[in-house]
C-alpha cells in the first residue's frame, strides 16, 4: 500500500506556505512571506497580512504541487493550521483547505501550529525522539512543554507572562532603529559585540521564581531595561547592546529547557 500524500496550508502571520509530504518524505515546502510590506510599519499588521494571503494562496498551491509533481487527484487528505495566530490570517487558510477538500472529497485536518513545530522533527527522527522537552520560540511565542506522545500526549510546563521572545527582538530593533524583522537584525549586528559588555537583567531567574514559576518566561522587564539603558546612553555600542540584549534572552531559554529536561529525567 503506497503512503498517503497530505497537502499542508499555513497561513498563521505573515508567511503563506504549502507543504506536500508523502508519509514522512517532504515533497514540496513552499514559501510566499509579505515581510517587506510589513517592515514599513516596524511589525506585523493584521489586515495586510490577511490581503497578502489572499493574493498568494493560488500560486503557491500551484508551485508546491509543480515541486512535488503531482496533480490535485493525487492528494489522499488536506491539512491547514487552526491556530493560534492572527484571526484574519487563519481564515484564508482554513477558507482555502476546506474549499479544496471538498472539491477534492477529501479528509480535512485542523493542526495547532505549535504542535506542528514539532512534529516537524518527526519526518527525520521518527519516533525516536519520544519522550521530549521541547522549547518552542517564535515571534508569538516562547513555551517549553513536555511531548510524551506527539499524538496527544503534550504538556505546557511554561511560557510567556508578557512578551514572547520574538517580540522583544522586534521591539528592542525598532527603538535602536534597525528595522523590521529585529531577530536577524540584532543577530548580524551581535557578532561585532560583547555578550557580557552589558549586564541586562534574566526574568523570572531568582530563587523564589524558580520554585513557584520554575518554566515560565518574562521578557517584558528585559525590554525595559534595554530602552532604559538606551536612553541614558546616547554613545552607546550598537554591537555590544544587541549582543548583550541576545545573551540575555537566550540566557534564560537555555536555563529553563535545561532545568526542564532534568527535572522530567
Amino acid at each position: 500500500m503506497s503512503e498517503p500524500i497530505v497537502l499542508g496550508i499555513e497561513t498563521s502571520c505573515d508567511e503563506t506556505a504549502v507543504g506536500v509530504v508523502r508519509g514522512r518524505t517532504l515533497l514540496a515546502n513552499v514559501i510566499a512571506s509579505s515581510v517587506e510590506e510589513h517592515a514599513r510599519f516596524g511589525g506585523v499588521v493584521p489586515e495586510i497580512a490577511s490581503r497578502a494571503h489572499l493574493e498568494a494562496m493560488i500560486p503557491t498551491l500551484y508551485q508546491a504541487l509543480r515541486d512535488s509533481k503531482i496533480s490535485l487527484k493525487d492528494i489522499d487528505a488536506v491539512a491547514v493550521t487552526r491556530g493560534p495566530g492572527l484571526v484574519g490570517a487563519l481564515l484564508v487558510g482554513v477558507g482555502s483547505a476546506a474549499g479544496l477538500a471538498l472539491g477534492l472529497n477529501k479528509p480535512i485536518y485542523a493542526v495547532n501550529h505549535l504542535a506542528a513545530h514539532v512534529s516537524v522533527d518527526y519526518l527525520t527522527h521518527d519516533n525516536q525522539l519520544d519522550p521530549i522537552i521541547a522549547l518552542l520560540v517564535s515571534g508569538g511565542h516562547s513555551s517549553l512543554l513536555q511531548v510524551d506522545d506527539i499524538t496527544g500526549s503534550i504538556t505546557k510546563l511554561g511560557e510567556t507572562m508578557d512578551d514572547a521572545a520574538g517580540e522583544a527582538f522586534d521591539k528592542i530593533a525598532r527603538v535602536m532603529k534597525l528595522g523590521f524583522p529585529g531577530g536577524p537584525a540584532i543577530d548580524t549586528l551581535a557578532k561585532d559585540g560583547g555578550a557580557s559588555a552589558i549586564d541586562f537583567p534574566r526574568g523570572l531567574t531568582t530563587s523564589n521564581d524558580w520554585q513557584t514559576r520554575p518554566f515560565d518566561f518574562s521578557f517584558s522587564g528585559l525590554k525595559t531595561a534595554v530602552a532604559r539603558y538606551l536612553e541614558a546612553t546616547p554613545d552607546y555600542a550598537k554591537a555590544d547592546v544587541a549582543a548583550s540584549f541576545q545573551e540575555a534572552i537566550v540566557d534564560v531559554l537555555l536555563l529553563k529547557a535545561l532545568a526542564a529536561c532534568k527535572q522530567t529525567g
